[in-house]
């Protein structure tokens, strides 16, 4: 079995050893490829570097809603560079609210234009905002290819990203003992649409909760989504790494 790690910050200063040993133990656990997310000029910049020095590892370029304040022209002229195969993460965080709402919005329209332009991937992070994210996307007109990556929500948040063609992302969130919700649309996500993710150093899964998240165990997340639909784990491990270059061509080559 082979496994795809969508969405990961392994150059976070959380992360208990460094990027490279980081990844030399995913390969160990039979993860072959991974995209190290970017949230700002200096983690955008840093993780097209690593993925210029590592052929199994793309990067994407973004402003996290809560660096929305930063402006999209600090990261915007990165989104050309070779090894970016998307815009994000982006979005709407209304959980914090470290920059205003109307910037949030404002800079998420804005990613959404970037990846319509260079015909990449969005990247979507929302939270405590399903309605203003649904609006942004249908104002500005959903990209071809978008992930809402972290999914924290239930059967009813996934029908209406999958009914506008989204990809969901899920993460160590669905290994909770108190996520039946979004357990329940793990369950009803089509293979086609259905991304894992460990959005390390965070939301390890259980068992290693309480520990920082590393893409060695994006196995675990695939492994509790296999065991929840009744499938075999390599069969998830298949069609997981199948649909992330589905929802990121640029990994296939």
């Amino acid at each position: 079995m082979k496994w795809t790690d969508t969405h990961c910050h392994i150059l976070d200063d959380k992360m208990s050893v460094s990027a490279d040993d980081t990844l030399i133990a995913a390969r160990l656990a039979d993860v072959d490829r991974f995209i190290v997310i970017g949230t700002d000029e200096q983690t955008s910049s840093a993780a097209i570097e690593l993925a210029s020095r590592h052929k199994d590892v793309w990067a994407t370029v973004g402003l996290h809603p809560h660096d929305a304040v930063l402006g999209t022209h600090t990261v915007q002229h990165l989104v050309p560079s070779p090894r970016v195969v998307a815009v994000g993460e982006c979005g709407l965080d209304y959980f914090y609210e470290h920059s205003p709402r109307d910037v949030q919005r404002q800079v998420f329209a804005e990613h959404i234009a970037l990846a319509k332009q260079h015909n990449l991937t969005l990247v979507i992070h929302t939270r405590d905002a399903w309605d203003d994210t649904f609006d942004v996307l249908d104002a500005e007109g959903i990209p071809e290819r978008t992930v809402l990556h972290c999914f924290t929500g239930g059967p009813d948040e996934a029908r209406r990203c999958l009914d506008r063609g989204a990809f969901l992302s899920f993460s160590g969130i669905v290994t909770f003992k108190n996520s039946a919700d979004n357990q329940a649309a793990a369950q009803m996500c089509p293979l086609d649409r259905l991304l894992i993710e460990t959005d390390s150093p965070y939301l390890a899964p259980a068992p290693h909760r309480g520990r920082p998240n590393q893409p060695a165990f994006v196995g675990v997340v695939g492994t509790a989504i296999a065991d929840l639909r009744g499938q075999h784990p390599a069969t998830i491990a298949e069609s997981t790494s199948a649909t992330a270059i589905l929802a990121f061509p640029g990994i296939g080559s």
